[in-house]
């Protein structure tokens, strides 16, 4: 589907999905977040999305969670012993 073909008919797509306050680019976001998050490596992350810098996948949706934290100090006391 064109750009701006789903631009433009986004307001039907999300009515019948039940999803009135989403709008387009929420979805984009929720998608490399999601992408990040499965542990997808940032640089093909940032070839799905177009960003011409890998600079802007990471400063902008690349947002640590918790377990993931617990995880990585986890594994430096670990190697620490």
């Amino acid at each position: 589907m064109e750009p701006d073909n789903l631009r433009r008919s986004w307001g039907r797509v999300r009515a019948v999905a039940g999803m009135d306050a989403v709008r387009l680019h929420d979805m984009r976001h929720t998608r490399v977040s999601l992408l990040l998050h499965l542990g997808i490596a940032p640089h093909v992350v940032r070839e799905i999305v177009g960003h011409s810098d890998i600079e802007v996948t990471m400063t902008i949706y690349a947002h640590s969670s918790l377990d993931d934290k617990r995880t990585a100090l986890g594994k430096l006391g670990e190697a620490l012993g």
